[in-house]
């Protein structure tokens, strides 16, 4: 049985880490093994991501605390866990949507993006989406292939006029 001082440690914590993220990814791992846990938890320690279990009412309290009153761990199924990322809106996402397509005992319950609630589907829809780095190179990707188009087309007519120049006889 918690004591009344780490329970309210434990709500500070969750307090604290729901007001610096940029997305919570609430998931269930009922039934998970340990070693998968372990793999699981190593694979978000090593992108920075936070990963918590706690009681559901001490995370519901913590929401609470936070300003999230519409969210109800409570009411979710299984028992769920938080992954917390502070730097990328999409990658705790995907990396439980990742983890959860090999293992059937993760299960993507919602999550916290920004300050807004998603539910199940949409925090699995962001998980199918490319990655920040992924979408930043397709941007520059696609500003610099007109470029290079215009480049080669003035340089061909370069070409034509030096091969004319060259051929001619004057």
């Amino acid at each position: 049985m918690l004591i009344k001082e780490k329970k309210k440690e434990i709500i500070n914590d969750l307090t604290d880490k729901l007001s610096r993220h940029k997305a919570v990814v609430f998931f269930d791992y009922t039934g998970l093994k340990v070693n998968d846990s372990q793999r699981l938890r190593d694979k978000l320690r090593e992108e920075g991501i936070d990963c918590q279990v706690s009681r559901k009412t001490l995370i519901d309290l913590a929401l609470e605390k936070a300003g999230f009153k519409d969210v109800k761990v409570r009411e979710m199924a299984g028992q769920p866990a938080l992954a917390f990322g502070y730097e990328d809106e999409i990658l705790p996402a995907k990396i439980i949507y990742d983890f959860s397509k090999k293992n059937e005992n993760v299960k993507v319950l919602s999550g916290l993006v920004n300050g807004e609630y998603l539910d199940n589907e949409a925090i699995i829809n962001l998980a199918q989406l490319p990655s920040k780095q992924e979408l930043l190179a397709k941007l520059v990707g696609g500003i610099a292939s007109p470029l290079s188009g215009l480049n080669n087309v003035l340089s061909g007519n370069l070409k034509k006029l030096i091969y004319l120049l060259k051929n001619c006889k004057i």
